[in-house]
């Protein structure tokens, strides 16, 4: 069984502010500290492109040039997302139990942690509605909660789920190690805020 921290990403056919990977839409790119510098160009833009919102007055105005454009609502915002989450695979079989839905994003991976300590159950977005939920020692793992097709479901010790969320957030932090260097490279100008962002949208500390 493998947990790992996907971002949900589209195609980027006409994208040229830097150099991307070719992927298709509606898919999932695993973050973690072994991709390309194109792929990581691909989750820096896409994460961007998740915050390409219109900021309040008091984040300052615009710029005027295409890639601090692009940036702003990332460098700004208070609060970021990034479409995605953990999701829970069978490596054996290939089934996945637990695939971030609709409006999930990987911000909200504490959940996990939540649900292992306190709450007892955690949801991660809809179509499917995927759902983790602890039941004493065991945490049962639905792909679809509303499903009618009986849908995967697959039950795992606590102590190994708190194991495989540690090893996901260590994708996450080995990721942003190869985002700042990436930043460094190809956005000079704004490598430290970008790296900064970065961290904050996936809820994790600053990169060293």
């Amino acid at each position: 069984m493998v947990m790992q921290p996907v971002l949900e990403i589209f195609a980027a056919d006409d994208f040229t502010l830097w150099p991307v990977g070719e992927h298709t839409s509606f898919g999932h790119l695993v973050l973690n500290g072994k991709l390309t510098p194109a792929e990581v160009g691909t989750a820096v833009m896409r994460i961007a492109e998740c915050n390409d919102f219109e900021p309040e007055e008091e984040h300052g105005p615009c710029p005027t040039d295409p890639v601090g454009t692009f940036l702003h609502g990332l460098l700004t915002m208070p609060g970021l997302f990034a479409a995605g989450g953990f999701r829970v695979t069978d490596t054996t079989t290939g089934t996945v139990f637990v695939e971030p839905g609709c409006c999930n994003g990987l911000e909200t991976w504490r959940d996990w942690l939540d649900m292992l300590d306190g709450t007892g159950c955690a949801h991660f977005g809809h179509d499917p509605y995927s759902t983790a939920e602890r039941v004493g020692d065991i945490v049962r793992l639905t792909h679809d909660a509303h499903g009618t097709d009986g849908g995967p479901v697959t039950e795992l010790p606590a102590d190994q789920v708190r194991m495989l969320v540690a090893g996901a957030q260590q994708d996450v932090r080995d990721f942003l190690g190869l985002a700042g260097a990436w930043a460094e490279q190809h956005l000079p100008a704004h490598a430290a805020p970008v790296t900064a962002a970065l961290a904050r949208a996936l809820d994790q500390a600053p990169a060293p």
